[in-house]
């Protein structure tokens, strides 16, 4: 969706709030021993009082209310009660919601206690990335912004995973402009500017990297 009014921009920061909460929330609660079912329902937890939906379960029917992925999963984890969490684990957990008619999308990689396997690194680099992204996203072709992400990822020793790409988000999970690619497509000639790549194009901007 563009955002053309302020009652529109109201409802995507309200469900953005919520959503940025309840995921700080769950990585404070995140801990070894517990179990992905158990970090999902805490998040449940939260979005249910805020009268929040989950966007995944609205859209697909998703068995859960967040996504949890840990160590070689790369994305879209289902939250499981056989999966344990350990010192050291590599977790993603990934929010969407709505909220009112609006919907957001936000996730988040980090090193569960110490880091005994190394992983911190591409938890770095993909927010390294991630801010040098935006600060090139306005008036440059979007297939630039791509070639941005692996390049700096091949900098640092790392790899794309080429079909989980960005996309617009507003008033349902998946909108225009779709396909936001984390490496070179030399098919997407949009320009950034004419699709209003800025604040009042809401986005979900994924960087998602592999060793």
């Amino acid at each position: 969706m563009s955002i053309n009014k302020e009652s529109e921009l109201l409802g995507m920061k309200k469900v953005s709030d919520v959503v940025a909460y309840t995921l700080k929330e769950m990585q404070n609660f995140a801990k070894p021993g517990k179990t992905t079912k158990e970090l999902d329902d805490y998040g449940a937890k939260i979005l249910q009082d805020f009268g929040a939906n989950s966007a995944p379960f609205k859209t697909y029917k998703f068995p859960g209310w967040t996504c949890i992925s840990v160590d070689n999963e790369f994305c879209h984890g289902i939250p499981s009660s056989k999966k344990v969490l350990k010192e050291g684990d590599l977790i993603n957990i990934d929010v969407s919601a709505e909220l009112h008619g609006f919907w957001s999308d936000n996730g988040a990689s980090f090193v569960l206690g110490e880091d005994k396997f190394g992983h911190q690194k591409l938890v770095n680099a993909s927010k390294e990335i991630l801010k040098k992204q935006y600060l090139i996203s306005k008036g440059v072709k979007i297939s630039d912004i791509g070639h941005l992400i692996e390049t700096e990822a091949k900098k640092r020793g790392y790899k794309v995973i080429k079909n989980l790409t960005g996309h617009g988000i507003g008033r349902s999970l998946h909108e225009e402009p779709s396909e936001i690619a984390n490496f070179r497509d030399r098919f997407n000639l949009r320009d950034s500017k004419k699709t209003q790549w800025s604040p009042l194009k809401p986005l979900s901007l994924h960087t998602p990297l592999m060793r």
